[in-house]
């Protein structure tokens, strides 16, 4: 039994939906938080870029004497997955191939739908790991960029995230998908919203739930998994706005959360 603690990344909050998920199907790992939330957004910068963030961020988590990462930001995932992985000896997990994975063995019609940061969309990281699996695949990415702030003020189930959601998913109702990867973690926030305009004849996939699975895994197939059946300690660590963190943190995560530490990275 490996009793260090897992490290969560993301360049905000939303990865918040990953470590909730994480929390439900590894209620014994303790786990170490850092989201980058002064340099969020990711979804708009340059691959340089994110990479540079990324390898910082994870070398403060190794501080943390942790045994694995997982890269809760979809941004993140598609634009320095291989460089992290080169670069640091921990498994590193994260959510694009679990989603699309989980998305290819959904799809009926083979015609599938994918939102995310336009970082994400643009990388097309999900279009290529899901025609792997189904290479005549009908794949539509659209980026939806309200989304995140919508859900940071809260405001998920509002006129305003319905408005938002009905322009960004017209498109995707004309190609008549009957698959939808939430390809953002901000997005499950939005997952009542956003499927009373698709209807029940589309599936939503979670890559933060697919993602919390995997994690499970891996880290089993490692010798690496705490056996414990409850009782896992949580840390949080922000780059900025502790006291914003604390607030929409806990609603996402549906419990208190009593410390966030300050760290400063980079330049």
């Amino acid at each position: 039994m490996d009793n260090r603690p897992i490290g969560v990344f993301d360049s905000g909050i939303g990865g918040l939906t990953v470590l909730k998920e994480i929390m439900e199907q590894l209620p014994g790992e303790d786990i170490v938080y850092f989201g980058d939330t002064a340099r969020i957004p990711y979804g708009s910068r340059s691959k340089e870029t994110v990479i540079k963030y990324v390898i910082e961020s994870f070398d403060f988590l190794m501080t943390k004497d942790i045994k694995a990462i997982v890269i809760a930001c979809n941004t993140a995932s598609a634009l320095a997955m291989e460089e992290a992985q080169a670069k640091f000896s921990v498994p590193i997990i994260g959510v694009v191939e679990p989603g699309a994975k989980a998305a290819a063995g959904c799809s009926k019609n083979n015609t599938i739908g994918i939102i995310g940061t336009e970082g994400t969309i643009n990388s097309g990281a999900y279009q290529k790991k899901i025609r792997k699996i189904l290479p005549t695949a009908e794949i539509i990415g659209v980026s939806c960029p309200l989304f995140v702030p919508i859900v940071e003020e809260g405001w998920e189930n509002s006129d305003v995230a319905e408005l938002a959601a009905r322009k960004y998913l017209l498109d995707l109702k004309e190609h008549n998908i009957d698959t939808l990867v939430l390809g953002c973690t901000h997005y499950p926030t939005l997952r009542y919203t956003i499927g009373k305009i698709l209807g029940e004849k589309v599936t939503l996939v979670n890559p933060a739930y697919e993602t919390a699975k995997l994690t499970k895994n891996i880290l089993k197939e490692e010798g690496l998994l705490n056996e414990k059946i409850d009782g896992g300690t949580y840390r949080y660590y922000v780059s900025d706005a502790p006291s914003k963190f604390q607030r929409i943190g806990g609603n996402i995560i549906r419990r208190e959360i009593d410390v966030v530490e300050k760290v400063v990275l980079g330049n």
